[in-house]
């Protein structure tokens, strides 16, 4: 079978690495997805490859990018790409749709857009057959994720989450250990950016989402699924504020926001758990690292702690004028012996191999969609959970109260 065709879908920084006029000052300065799926292509995984955006004339600035970023330091890499809309054309909202049509059913896209636009995105690809890679958080609303999924099993499309953080081998490790430690008592989690990031997501922050969709998704995702015996029931949010207006946000924009959720083990709902997911934008611009990430979780028999933010691994150089905690696990954007790029172990590389190979694997009849998610990936069917807590802790924030989450005839939905 020919190799999997693909439309980047967003072309900011998560993509390409290149915002506001040049490179990203984050640790994605060559981004992840279209280096990624360059290189799967050159692996022959990948076929043709397209990108879209909202602004075409940012394309002879996004292609120099690339030529001088990538290309001339992995060997000649092809970076080549077709793109929508035109060069010339400075805004188009609804080019997402031309590009789309320009694909054949059993190709895929990837969503990498703020998160009001992935549910449009994503259900205009899948009425067309296309296969659809979401990045995280899926859906806003539980309502819109529940109707990506039964519209997906309708036309037969794999959508798959970008939750890379479950291929952390410190995570998946931990989620293994996890089973042998008896039942869930209390989980905490923290995450946070740097605020010159809301620099990067002005666009949108504070207006169309918020910093728990953008992180706390994380940690949730990894908690739901180190717990399937489990349910999330109950909501309770809370968030500051002062500093992200300060810097340009909207009024109201949350610094911080913390979502205190109960869990309950199903068919024994006795047996309740406690859980804290933690996420902020306005950690300090020198804190060495630019993304703290730690949990610790406590079961009857065991309790585990991770901290991935530093890794026993770090630099100190005058330039930086401090000292710095790099994270080489999650992309290696160091060349390999011969120039080629070799990041093809790093867990956000390993994110997007697998959702490539399942689609492969899907067209190719060597799996069903229910054999796909019964392999633990972060499917549409799979995150389900995570959704329904990050829109209860919108809902908890908005109104000032507990939001519980139900489950009807197998389905969640919030009250």
């Amino acid at each position: 079978m020919a190799p999997l065709n693909i439309l980047m879908v967003g072309t900011g920084e998560y993509t390409t690495g290149f915002v506001g006029g040049g490179m990203s000052g984050s640790d994605k300065k060559v981004g992840v997805v279209g280096l990624t799926l360059f290189d799967l292509r050159r692996r022959g995984k990948v076929g043709k490859l397209s990108m879209v955006g909202t602004s075409g004339s940012k394309y002879p600035a996004i292609r120099e990018h690339l030529q001088k970023n990538i290309a001339s330091v992995y060997n000649n890499l092809d970076v080549s790409f077709d793109s929508f809309p035109s060069d010339t054309t400075s805004r188009d909202p609804d080019a997402y749709k031309g590009a789309i049509d320009a694909l054949s059913a059993g190709d895929a896209i990837t969503i990498f857009t703020p998160d009001t636009t992935h549910y449009p995105i994503a259900l205009y690809a899948i009425e067309r057959g296309i296969h659809v890679l979401i990045t995280k958080p899926a859906t806003k609303l539980l309502s819109h994720h529940q109707h990506l999924l039964s519209e997906s099993r309708k036309h037969g499309v794999f959508v798959f989450i970008e939750h890379h953080k479950r291929f952390d081998p410190a995570y998946s490790d931990a989620k293994a250990r996890a089973k042998d430690l008896g039942d869930f008592n209390y989980f905490y989690s923290y995450m946070s950016q740097p605020k010159f990031q809301l620099e990067t997501f002005k666009a949108w922050a504070g207006k169309d989402s918020d910093i728990s969709y953008y992180l706390n998704s994380h940690h949730i995702d990894i908690n739901d699924s180190m717990v399937p015996s489990y349910r999330p029931v109950r909501v309770t949010a809370n968030g500051s504020k002062g500093t992200a207006e300060g810097l340009g946000c909207v009024e109201g924009t949350e610094d911080t926001i913390s979502l205190l959720v109960s869990w309950e083990k199903k068919g024994e709902p006795e047996k309740v758990a406690t859980a804290v997911y933690t996420a902020s934008w306005t950690a300090p611009q020198r804190a060495g690292v630019h993304s703290n990430q730690y949990f610790h979780y406590l079961a009857s028999n065991g309790e585990i702690r991770i901290d991935q933010a530093k890794r026993g691994y770090d630099i100190a150089s005058d330039s930086a004028g401090q000292i710095m905690w790099y994270n080489p696990f999650y992309m290696k954007y160091a060349p390999d012996e011969e120039g080629n790029f070799n990041g093809q172990t790093g867990y956000g590389y390993i994110s997007f191999e697998k959702f490539v190979d399942a689609v492969t694997a899907l067209k190719e009849k060597r799996a069903t969609l229910d054999e796909l998610d019964a392999r633990g990936l972060p499917t549409l069917k799979n995150t389900i959970a995570t959704t329904a807590i990050l829109e209860a802790g919108r809902r908890s924030l908005d109104g000032g109260r507990t939001v519980e989450i139900l489950e009807r005839d197998g389905e969640l939905e919030l009250k």
